[in-house]
């Protein structure tokens, strides 16, 4: 009898870690659209389209299908911290070089971007 009930106990003490990962990737990627829709931080909606965005910019292509993309978040990190690598004449800012966001903060935007 205590020996199950030791089980029992001891499955509702270690089950919750199991859940930990998957709550700490959602807080990212709530985290990264966050930054994605501010205005004074990723303010992707100034030039993209995005899901639940109002007033979108069209200068750049819509943020959709990202995982179809760019199949290799570095390159889509890359494209966010500096996309003159790629293409000398775009007129996205690099928002790593020039330190509008910090690479965690790039991050989770790579993170919520890839649920587009």
């Amino acid at each position: 009898m205590f020996k199950q009930l030791n089980y029992a106990l001891m499955a509702l003490l270690i089950l919750p870690f199991f859940f930990l990962p998957a709550m700490a990737e959602t807080n990212r990627i709530q985290e990264g659209k966050e930054i994605s829709f501010d205005r004074k931080k990723g303010n992707c909606l100034a030039c993209h389209a995005m899901d639940d965005g109002e007033l979108a910019g069209l200068v750049g292509p819509p943020l959709m299908m990202m995982k179809l993309r760019f199949p290799d978040k570095a390159v889509l990190k890359a494209q966010i911290w500096d996309a003159t690598e790629r293409n000398p004449a775009t007129s996205m800012p690099p928002f790593g070089r020039h330190r509008m966001l910090t690479e965690d903060e790039i991050d989770k935007v790579v993170e919520y971007l890839y649920t587009l």
